[in-house]
């Protein structure tokens, strides 16, 4: 391998992760859609301080089926929702980012 090969392949990380875009599921893009425009995800602590149940809603209030604990901790874990002291959870900037454009079906 040549030294030109071996530059084209050396890029600095973060380039690397901005030319490849998250796979994000359709449950976890309707959620990340729906944050983005101004919903929330709030939750509910154990005993333990570990959450068990969440509950999404829109900006008009409406709860949001698609929201799942599963769907939530992948988002958490993925760091595309944060929550500041202990607030709800909203869309983070890298969150608002990996969400595609969609049309609002109202």
């Amino acid at each position: 391998m040549n030294a030109h090969a071996t530059a084209e392949r050396s890029f600095p990380c973060d380039l690397i992760k901005s030319r490849h875009p998250l796979n994000i599921s359709k449950h976890e893009q309707r959620v990340l859609h729906e944050l983005a425009l101004g919903g929330s995800i709030h939750h509910e602590r154990g005993e333990n301080g570990k959450i068990y149940a969440v509950t999404c809603f829109t900006r008009a209030g409406h709860v949001l089926a698609d929201c799942t604990l599963d769907v939530f901790l992948r988002l958490r874990k993925r760091r595309l929702i944060r929550s500041q002291n202990g607030q709800p959870y909203r869309a983070s900037a890298k969150g608002i980012k990996a969400v595609r454009a969609q049309l609002n079906q109202r």
